[in-house]
């Protein structure tokens, strides 16, 4: 599994011109799902991305990353990415032989989802499979991947 986690100021997800999610304050998360993906890869992905000390603590004024989306009370934007398991090494078109079926992820991809939502923040999503249209306002720019390979 393979998640872009950003620090964000705000960000929206769009499909067909229509507003689908939006969020202020806390993380986008582009995610891929690969064919070995299990329950053990969504369960440590959701903890490390509620859990990351990603955003400064204003009270100390230090600009040290001090708290992490929960403790701030953040928002979530979740969108699913199957090119995040592209394969450029060879030729001039991406392979995507990793990326797990759509069916399978997109089932994963929802239990994902629900696992970010036991937390209690806000959790707005894309649309599985749609063209989407994202737009990001990073904040920093802070911009990290993740990565859990089943095993």
């Amino acid at each position: 599994m393979r998640v872009v986690i950003q620090r964000v100021k705000s960000s929206q997800v769009e499909v067909s011109n229509r507003i689908i999610g939006k969020i202020g304050r806390g993380l986008n998360l582009l995610v891929g799902i690969a064919e070995t993906d299990t329950e053990a890869e969504l369960e440590w992905m959701a903890r490390k991305c509620l859990e990351l000390r990603l955003f400064p603590d204003e009270q100390n004024g230090s600009g040290r990353w001090e708290k992490s989306v929960l403790e701030i009370g953040g928002e979530l934007l979740v969108v699913s990415q199957f090119t995040l398991y592209g394969d450029c090494r060879k030729g001039r078109r991406p392979s995507f032989d990793k990326s797990a079926a759509p069916a399978i992820a997109q089932n994963l991809y929802e239990q994902f989802i629900a696992k970010l939502r036991q937390s209690g923040l806000r959790v707005e999503t894309g649309e599985f499979g749609a063209m989407m249209q994202v737009a990001i306002q990073n904040d920093g720019p802070v911009t990290l991947l993740l990565e859990r390979e089943a095993g």
